[in-house]
């Protein structure tokens, strides 16, 4: 009940940016609900994919992919870069310390706050510094990618955070266009941490029952929720406020973090 109840505001507020809301998942993951950050990042992911899926489904209904044509190649690129660091995110996670992981998850978290914060200030479109040619944004894709996957298997998150500025900023696609583009990308980065994270055993079934399917039930309600209410708050002040926010828990929480 308390997974519950805790996912459905963070997806509603999640919605309302257009991001699936696993940044801020993750310290409530380790915080009220006490799992150490171990277990706690591929728990993550699995929820992760649950909401992607849902909200794909959503925009197949709602919006027209065929936007999202001219930047197949940027996709495809990101798609590569992230899969490669998602194989390798997954096995460097059980390589560090719970003392590194800590370490490493707060500042991560503290740089999505910052990214989030400066996100609220800039415009939702721009021209993408990248040529508009096929091999420059495979190119680039790739190498964003690489970043963008290793984020995700290190936090359990979809990347949307990372993806959806990256679009914008790097390849000129529109906010709804990039955050279309986002969960394509998010997917099959999201799918490769799991299937990793379950060869290592990261997952079993009192978890996947008590702590995965109601998060993910209430992260597909409040993610529709969202999507209704998007237009009556600024996504900018949003974004502002929720940057803090998710800052401030970050440092509270991995600063204290300790496994049951």
């Amino acid at each position: 009940m308390l997974a519950f109840v805790l996912a459905v505001p963070i997806a509603v507020l999640g919605g309302l940016i257009g991001l699936g809301g696993a940044e801020f998942r993750l310290p409530v993951l380790v915080g009220p609900l006490r799992y150490p950050p171990r277990r706690a990042v591929p728990l993550n992911l699995a929820v992760s994919i649950v909401t992607i899926c849902a909200a794909l489904a959503i925009r197949s209904h709602s919006l027209s992919f065929e936007p999202v044509e001219p930047f197949v190649p940027a996709i495809v690129g990101l798609i590569s870069g992230a899969v490669v660091t998602a194989i390798i995110g997954t096995a460097l996670l059980h390589r560090l310390s719970d003392e590194r992981l800590k370490g490493i998850i707060l500042w991560l978290l503290v740089i999505i706050g910052c990214a989030l914060i400066v996100e609220s200030f800039l415009p939702t479109s721009a021209d993408g510094f990248v040529p508009d040619n096929t091999a420059a944004r495979v190119a680039a894709g790739f190498c964003f990618g690489l970043g963008i996957g290793l984020v995700s298997s290190l936090l359990g998150v979809a990347g949307g955070e990372v993806i959806i500025p990256t679009m914008v900023f790097a390849f000129g696609a529109g906010i709804k266009t990039a955050g279309t583009a986002s969960l394509l990308v998010s997917l099959p980065t999201v799918a490769v941490g799991i299937i990793r994270y379950a060869r290592r055993s990261g997952y079993d079934r009192r978890a996947l029952r008590d702590t995965v399917a109601p998060m993910s039930i209430g992260s597909v309600i409040g993610a529709i929720i969202g999507g209704l209410l998007v237009g009556i708050m600024p996504a900018a002040a949003l974004k502002l406020g929720l940057g803090c926010i998710l800052i401030a828990s970050a440092i509270r929480i991995f600063r204290g973090a300790h496994p049951r």
